[in-house]
């Protein structure tokens, strides 16, 4: 091998069965999805660079040029995982020599300044964005139920996919969804507001379903087209909504949303973090944009005088 360790050397079907590695090693779809378009918008602007080498130099340039695009330093962090986790599987299969793939796991991330807390609704845009689907039609039942269960109980656009009947049951009077695998394959039990699974009734009944998974696909006709719905059809709810109300968010902001209102209505933090199923405390706080309150500070709650 030269000393550039050019990725020219690799044919493209080793290029893409190295790719294929990298995507099997992860467990999320949405992991999945991200590095594969990470990967491959790295690998066009790598032969727009004329191939310069998978070497460290070469992947600093492209985390200047990612900058220079203005990525948010959370996305560009991403690209840079992807690709050093890349590079090591090249040297693991003799593709390029292991101190290349050293060299390229020492380039550093960006530094994020502050905390970015997202976009979230308030109680009345919640309330909008929920009754904006169209009722008299079965994909405004579906979508208004979709939309309750973000908002109702903090769900990620994956998890509102892999719903299944089996997840809806009862528990200490109430109704919840049990044994969710969510991130990280953490498993959690979320509670349901009555109103949410008001919304998830009005649209199983007249569906006419009760088995297997919660939400599926509808056509142009209004009628049922497959066995369940994508994430990304989830996704599509969401903006699809979200414009019609005049307030565009991100499937995503839907449980900043959950997190920012149930926080406001006095839930608990080790609550609210119990059903988002984050793994710790401060995740919970990012979502909420918790900062210190000067004005009414814990010290004025100890009711001591002197």
């Amino acid at each position: 091998m030269n000393e550039r360790a050019e990725l020219a050397t690799i044919s493209q079907n080793d290029q893409q069965a190295i790719i294929s590695i990298v995507l099997d090693g992860l467990t999320s779809g949405h992991s999945k999805r991200a590095y594969q378009r990470a990967l491959d918008d790295f690998m066009a602007w790598y032969l727009e660079q004329g191939k310069p080498g998978l070497t460290k130099a070469t992947v600093q340039r492209y985390k200047v040029f990612l900058q220079g695009q203005e990525f948010s330093p959370s996305t560009i962090n991403q690209r840079i995982s992807a690709i050093r986790k890349l590079a090591q599987e090249a040297a693991d299969n003799g593709l390029i020599e292991q101190t290349y793939a050293n060299s390229i796991g020492k380039v550093k991330g960006v530094k994020m300044q502050g905390v970015r807390s997202g976009n979230w609704l308030t109680r009345e845009q919640a309330q909008a964005l929920i009754n904006a689907p169209d009722t008299t039609t079965l994909k405004g039942l579906r979508d208004r139920a979709i939309l309750a269960l973000m908002v109702g109980c903090g769900l990620r656009r994956s998890e509102v996919a892999s719903l299944t009947f089996e997840h809806i049951q009862q528990r200490e009077g109430r109704w919840v969804i049990v044994d969710l695998v969510g991130k990280g394959n953490r498993v959690r039990t979320v509670p349901m507001p009555s109103w949410a699974k008001t919304a998830l009734d009005e649209w199983t009944e007249t569906a006419r379903f009760s088995d297997g998974f919660v939400f599926r696909s509808i056509n142009k006709g209004d009628a049922i087209s497959g066995e369940s719905i994508t994430p990304q059809g989830i996704r599509d709810v969401v903006v699809s909504c979200s414009e019609q109300i005049g307030f565009p968010v991100a499937a995503h902001d839907l449980r900043r949303t959950f997190a920012k209102l149930a926080h406001k209505g006095g839930a608990g933090l080790d609550q609210i973090q119990l059903s988002l199923g984050h793994a710790s405390i401060q995740t919970t706080e990012r979502y909420l944009g918790v900062e210190q309150n000067l004005t009414d500070a814990p010290c004025d709650k100890l009711g001591i005088t002197i």
